[in-house]
């Protein structure tokens, strides 16, 4: 399973960003998929995932400010980040599950600043 994330950038504290991760390949089998974040100097977290059929876990954090949501026809997942704050600036990685075996995509940048 490939995965291609997309829709970091820069956004000042109270906006909006949305990032996009496409899978590829094998998705056969594919059932998790989410979003994890690493700040510099800390360890990679938990933001957001969603299973094949809809149930979804959110990180503290993340809770009432970010949505995830899912195409299962398509295999891509999203995630919708509003309200943003100078904390939430970190790298996000894209991240499935496909049986036993977890893939990565290669991560993209989020810094919220004024």
């Amino acid at each position: 399973v490939q995965l291609q994330a997309s829709g970091g950038g820069l956004v000042q504290p109270g906006g909006s960003l949305r990032l996009s991760c496409a899978a590829s390949g094998s998705t056969i089998g594919v059932n998790v998929m989410g979003w994890y974040r690493q700040a510099p100097g800390k360890q990679r977290e938990l933001v957001a995932d969603i299973t094949r059929g809809g149930s979804t876990i959110y990180a503290d954090s993340a809770k009432g400010r970010f949505t995830i949501s899912r195409d299962n026809a398509k295999n891509t997942v999203a995630l919708q980040m509003n309200t943003l704050k100078p904390e939430d600036t970190a790298v996000y990685y894209c991240h499935a599950t496909r049986w036993s075996a977890e893939y990565w995509g290669q991560g993209t940048q989020v810094t919220v600043s004024s």
